[in-house]
């Protein structure tokens, strides 16, 4: 049946190159006769100035340096015109391509799943009912029973057929029987199947793959030429893998929240358009989107390529053995059986059935839906407050609040950080002030909460970042990357309280919860991240382990930090140290802690008279303190 399909998509594709052959032939003749006309009204005018101003030789010399660059002109607008007309005009062609090949493959597929479910009907025994048997038909769009860490809770659970898809990814196959059978062969359920398929797409990373343009319809690359031509995307090549395993499948096509978009934006054209599959596995119709869970080769220099026919295969087999000891294939497992509940953050199909959610949501419910991204939903963060949308308004002060709820289990190692700027450019300063520096975050329990005051009305977007890393890799002082979890935009309307920026202290979380978390420095008087002091107070911590190099300095705006290090000191009484802080005048002070660890051996031997081992002096919390003689 293979070999059938394969000669149909072979004339599918001559059909194809023929109809691109006439259309750029056509469009060659239609601008080639404007181009001629064009060129002979231009000439004729040439021709009859010039006649008129043929005994004044400078002036035939000016009109005939007009005329050459009246041609020159010709020939730049003609070309760019024929180039925006193939553009735009091989944009639809590969549209009607697209929908072509999908329809093809839509056929194959049932023809391949009728022949799969007739040799599976073969194989049973008549004598027995087997309750277990794959449906024939694709059941209808249903929510799962089952929650997708009921299918699986790690995707260690896969680590064989994940390795068994990335080792078939290293070869080509001339036949998508070939390919499938090497997949799916030794897979002891349907879920297995969908896996090895959904990564051997994440790893083979189609979109960096060289083509033979001469390849014939019976080579390992003229199996997969529908990606090299546009043709044919993951979603549809997912869907043709999956009916040669017997997997029913469908292609979904709607909007999402892709590049480019922002929180606030309409879904009000095909600018946001996507696709994506729900494959039926354990018993349910659940989402796989490849192309989003696609993360390639990382700490790699080159990208294995596939095909490569200058080289024997052993000489390519020994470059890429020995380039599998230094590779390390990533992808994101969030997009292989996504829960609805998740799924439709980012995405929303045009059939509402498709949303696979007991309760359907309309797309302006959509769009109201917070920007969240795939890491949002790995570190198990979560809304607690039902009113948190995509754009959030200001009260009267110009204030809004994000809060985002963090698992028990991550609430230890979770660090956020954020970004403020314009909504509508890249600008994130005013009045040459960090727009960084109207933003409050702050953790208590398990929530971090991002208070932004906006220091003028208009719009402005906030994105939210995190990253998981336990305190023994903070205190290294490496560099952490921060990825983006979810955005926001913030709109004030009316702004009626002028808002003044925080104290230039550093970056991060307000509160001793950081000093807690990386230090494990407790804090006796003040637990709030906010301080409400008179011209004095006193800041207490009890230390659970050995810390030592405290330093305290303290910010406020108009003051130069120097000019205000007379005002904090530091005093350490046993297992207790005080932050002692006297204020100059009235008003809003930032106090940024700093310490740093004793080391190991000389916690466990103080009597050593050994200088002691010095790490790295990091900050430790802030706080911010209002002074008022009424406090």
């Amino acid at each position: 049946m293979e070999m059938k399909h394969r000669l149909e998509e072979d004339d599918l594709y001559q059909r194809f190159a023929k109809q691109r052959e006439a259309e750029d032939q056509r469009l060659q003749s239609v601008i080639g006769e404007e181009w001629e006309a064009e060129l002979a009204i231009i000439t004729s005018r040439f021709e009859r100035d010039l006649a008129m101003k043929k005994r004044n030789r400078e002036e035939a010399k000016v009109l005939t340096v007009r005329h050459n660059r009246e041609k020159e002109e010709l020939e730049k607008n003609m070309t760019l015109k024929r180039d925006q007309t193939k553009e735009g005009l091989t944009r639809k062609m590969l549209e009607h391509e697209r929908a072509a090949t999908a329809a093809l493959v839509e056929r194959h597929s049932k023809e391949m799943m009728r022949l799969i479910q007739e040799k599976r009907l073969e194989a049973l025994d008549p004598s027995e009912e087997d309750v277990r048997l794959y449906p024939a038909q694709p059941p209808p769009p249903l929510p799962p029973p089952q929650a997708k860490t009921d299918i699986y809770l790690s995707p260690d659970e896969f680590a064989e057929v994940d390795q068994l898809a990335i080792q078939v990814a290293q070869e080509d196959q001339k036949t998508f029987t070939d390919l499938v059978r090497l997949l799916v062969g030794q897979c002891s359920s349907d879920v297995e199947k969908a896996r090895t398929i959904f990564r051997w797409i994440t790893v083979k990373n189609l979109n960096s793959m060289s083509f033979d343009d001469t390849a014939h319809g019976d080579t390992p690359m003229a199996l997969l030429r529908g990606i090299k031509y546009g043709t044919e995307s993951y979603h549809v090549l997912f869907k043709r893998l999956c009916s040669y395993a017997g997997l029913h499948c469908v292609v979904i096509k709607g909007y999402s929240k892709s590049a480019g978009y922002q929180p606030g934006v309409r879904f009000e054209d095909n600018r946001f358009r996507n696709s994506w599959n729900a494959v039926y596995v354990a018993g349910a119709w659940r989402f796989v989107q490849c192309n989003w869970g696609a993360r390639h080769l990382v700490n790699a220099k080159e990208v294995p390529k596939t095909g490569n026919r200058n080289k024997s295969d052993s000489l390519r087999a020994a470059e890429r053995k020995k380039k599998d000891n230094n590779l390390r294939y990533e992808y994101d497992d969030h997009y292989f059986l996504t829960d609805p509940k998740e799924f439709i953050y980012e995405f929303y199909p045009l059939q509402s059935e498709w949303q696979l959610l007991k309760t359907t949501i309309s797309l302006r419910d959509f769009e109201e839906l917070p920007f969240v991204r795939s890491l949002f939903f790995r570190y198990g963060l979560y809304f607690p407050d039902d009113d948190t949308k995509a754009v959030m308004y200001t009260d009267s002060t110009g204030a809004a609040t994000i809060r985002l709820g963090m698992p028990p289990d991550l609430q230890s190692s979770l660090i956020f950080h954020y970004n403020l700027k314009l909504y509508d450019s890249d600008k994130d300063t005013y009045d040459g002030t960090s727009l960084k520096r109207f933003v409050m975050q702050s953790v208590v329990g398990d929530m971090v909460a991002f208070r932004v005051h906006a220091p003028c009305s208009g719009a402005l977007l906030l994105d939210i970042f995190a990253n998981a890393v336990t305190p023994r890799e903070y205190l290294t002082g490496e560099p952490m990357k921060f990825k983006s979890v979810c955005k926001f935009k913030i709109v004030c309307e009316d702004l009626q309280t002028v808002m003044v920026p925080l104290p230039d202290c550093a970056s991060g979380e307000w509160g001793p919860v950081k000093a807690t978390r990386l230090f494990g420095l407790e804090p006796i008087t003040h637990v709030d991240a906010l301080v409400f002091a008179g011209r004095e107070v006193d800041i207490k911590f009890r230390m659970t382990r050995p810390l030592t190099d405290f330093m305290a300095t303290l910010h406020r705006n108009g003051y130069e930090e120097k000019r205000l290090n007379k005002f904090v000191s530091h005093r350490v009484e046993e297992d207790v140290v005080t932050f002692s802080l006297t204020f100059p005048e009235e008003g809003q002070f930032g106090m940024d802690i700093y310490t740093r660890e004793v080391s190991a051996s000389n916690a466990a031997n103080p009597h050593l008279n050994t200088p002691p081992e010095k790490h790295l002096l990091t900050h430790c919390c802030k706080y911010l303190i209002n002074s008022s003689k009424r406090n």
